[in-house]
């Protein structure tokens, strides 16, 4: 693939596609937000229940993530792509003809596992496209794609609702994956890796302290921000009893903030010491975090906005972070390794026990003490200097 050094004409129109790949990607886990108090009306189960959807769409996720790092580079990464927008299609086909809830565990796990392919494949991509001095600026665009999911995916969930039962919004879903698996697959170059003995790669990572320092952080980043956005519609609807229009509305604004965020962090980071501006975004987000479970409803949507603004501004410093510390060989892998941890405890384990903490005694109670955890790990960012 030709390999550019500015980020302009076909090498922004090729970050762009890349863009909104990652945005649908992304929207595989966001759109059950919005329609999890449906759901769970539908099937008459409880929050914990409802919640823990997110534990097998996140083992999915994660454990594709894991061995993507591991064989996407031999593969291709254009294959990997494309295969994963497929299955992920395949699988949004048949979720609206689930009768019993037991089974959308099954859907929602082999939807993680699509959608995990993605991100090891598309970071090694970006890195061999574009030039190191604008490895910044392209991944925090490309990781804007998130951000707008998180922010859209809860109007885009309102609009449909006034055409379809919830199910039926799987099926644009997946009219949407197959028409983008051959856009992608016609119009992308493929890019191979060849990697050493991924005994030997696996061997040197895990000995490698900032694997495990970028890996707690992913997992509490991902637990702020996707674990508490998973479970405030039930939040808003079942505890502060808040229409589910109105409640969406909160989530979606709220998340608006984040876009801009994660753009502006991509021209800022080569200014400002990477480990110091994570250490204040952290910090900024646990305390708005404790904010948005121990406020009022009058106040819950505007904590939420700033603890959206500040923790979007980590992933694309993250990803910045694995590119920095890894080589051109490590970097699919330790991509996979750091969001498997993440997305594991991050974005399956903190919903379901912020849901079983609404069952037991409240989801605020969940929520702020996810914050006061944000706070006590901040600082071990600031032993890793090899991002600087």
């Amino acid at each position: 693939m030709e390999h550019y050094s500015e980020l302009k004409g076909k090498s922004l129109l090729f970050l762009l596609f890349l863009w909104f790949f990652w945005f649908i990607n992304f929207s595989t886990r966001t759109i059950f937000s919005p329609i999890l108090p449906l759901i769970e009306d539908e099937f008459i189960i409880s929050h914990a229940r409802a919640s823990s959807i997110f534990i097998f769409q996140s083992i999915g996720y994660s454990l594709s993530m894991l061995f993507s790092g591991f064989f996407s580079g031999r593969i291709g990464y254009k294959k990997s792509i494309a295969f994963s927008l497929v299955i992920s299609a395949f699988t949004f086909s048949l979720i609206p003809f689930i009768k019993v809830f037991s089974v959308l565990y099954i859907f929602s796990f082999i939807l993680g596992l699509s959608a995990g392919v993605y991100l090891p494949s598309a970071i090694p991509l970006i890195t061999e496209f574009f030039a190191e001095k604008n490895w910044g600026k392209s991944i925090a665009i490309h990781d804007s794609g998130a951000s707008v999911s998180i922010f859209s995916a809860p109007f885009i969930a309102i609009f449909l609702l006034q055409f379809f039962q919830w199910r039926w919004i799987f099926e644009v879903f997946a009219i949407v994956f197959i028409i983008s698996a051959v856009a992608f697959y016609l119009i992308c170059d493929e890019v191979k890796i060849r990697h050493t003995s991924h005994k030997t790669l696996i061997g040197v990572l895990i000995k490698m302290r900032s694997l495990w320092i970028i890996s707690i952080l992913f997992t509490f980043a991902t637990g702020v921000n996707l674990g508490i956005y998973f479970i405030v519609p039930l939040y808003l609807t079942k505890e502060l009893s808040l229409g589910i229009g109105y409640a969406n509305t909160i989530l979606g604004i709220s998340r608006l903030g984040g876009i801009g965020v994660a753009v502006l962090c991509g021209f800022l980071v080569d200014r400002f010491s990477l480990r110091k501006t994570i250490f204040i975004m952290l910090l900024l987000t646990g305390i708005f975090t404790i904010c948005t479970g121990i406020s009022s409803i009058k106040f819950i949507g505007f904590f939420l906005f700033l603890q959206a603004v500040c923790i979007t501004g980590f992933f694309p410093m993250g990803l910045l972070s694995i590119a920095r510390i890894f080589n051109r060989e490590m970097r699919g892998m330790a991509t996979g390794l750091v969001m498997t941890i993440g997305i594991i405890f991050g974005g399956g384990l903190i919903p379901y026990l912020i849901g079983l903490s609404g069952d037991l005694l409240s989801f605020r109670f969940g929520i702020a003490t996810i914050g006061i955890l944000v706070i006590l790990i901040s600082p071990i960012i600031l032993f890793l200097k090899e991002i600087e």
